[in-house]
């Protein structure tokens, strides 16, 4: 069995894996280098090929194939990266760049999509719902995103932006984003959105977890006032996605997967909004942790072809 390569790019880091084979997910080795994306799109191409060869020297293994989640999209028309946070990587075609640097076949997928991949192929979704259908997996921490898994295949869509809930508009509140417009989801119910709205009105700088332990002491009434809000928009926004996807399964990840508020109230919240009578969408907790990504890229290597719609 030919062993599986994955390289999660993230906006700090860059980590590989080196998998045994599909049947054993057997991790041979992985790790990880600083992705320095201050030093522009060529350093980070040079640190993605540092890491290849680390793990070649550490496994001995020569790729065939390497599968990268990436930080936005690859666009297919233009086949240039876009929609990136790592600003230095967007208009450039880091795929066809790779291929040149490393002298094989590159496959690439949304981060987002990639969490959904495995979280549906070896995660939680296949724990729980086997036969789930469609499968909605959300990143919500810093930023917000999501990628759409259906019939174990990533819905990449006609222009690579298929799961890109975090730019839906939800409401003006939220105010400017970094991608132009305003009131983006992503303005809304981040973590860094939700913690820019209690330190602003509080003059205290928290982070999201101590605020959502200051809504449990129910004696911070600005801090129930942030979650509420969190709850309410993330009805409003995750009923839109519903509603139009009917997903059998949602996982929840991020930073913000791990408030349990979410599954509970959360749901509640949904349910208000859903266009239906009831709500038997899963909603779930993910399994692989910060593994999702990287374990996704790696899937991306069995067939590409047979991995996307």
């Amino acid at each position: 069995m030919t062993p599986l390569w994955g390289i999660d790019l993230g906006g700090t880091k860059i980590e590989g894996i080196v998998i045994e084979n599909i049947e054993s997910m057997n991790v041979l080795k992985r790790m990880r280098l600083p992705t320095e994306a201050d030093r522009g799109h060529k350093h980070i191409i040079r640190q993605i090929k540092r890491l290849v060869d680390m793990l070649i020297d550490e496994t001995g293994i020569l790729p065939k194939k390497i599968g990268i989640g990436t930080p936005g999209t690859l666009d297919p028309s233009t086949q240039n990266l876009k929609n990136s946070n790592t600003v230095c990587l967007n208009g450039k075609p880091l795929k066809s760049d790779l291929e040149k640097l490393l002298g094989i076949s590159v496959e690439m997928a949304n981060d987002a999509n990639c969490f959904a991949l495995a979280e549906t192929k070896l995660g939680t979704v296949k724990e729980v719902m086997p036969n789930a259908k469609v499968v909605w997996g959300t990143i919500m921490g810093t930023g917000v995103g999501s990628g759409i898994v259906i019939d174990g295949k990533i819905l990449g869509g006609r222009h690579g932006i298929g799961g890109e809930w975090g730019h839906m508009f939800l409401d003006v509140s939220g105010g400017p984003c970094y991608c132009g417009k305003t009131g983006c989801v992503e303005t809304v119910i981040s973590g860094t959105a939700l913690a820019k709205y209690y330190n602003a009105r509080s003059n205290i700088n928290l982070k999201l977890p101590e605020i959502v332990e200051r809504y449990y002491n129910g004696k911070d009434q600005l801090a129930v006032e942030t979650i509420n809000r969190l709850l309410y928009f993330f009805g409003r926004s995750v009923a839109n996605v519903i509603n139009v996807l009917d997903p059998d399964v949602v996982v929840l990840g991020g930073g913000l997967g791990n408030i349990d508020l979410l599954y509970k109230e959360g749901v509640e919240s949904v349910r208000q909004f859903v266009f239906n009578d009831k709500l038997d969408t899963l909603f779930l907790k993910p399994k692989l942790g910060d593994s999702a990504g990287v374990f996704g890229a790696a899937l991306l290597c069995l067939d590409w072809e047979s991995s996307r719609v």
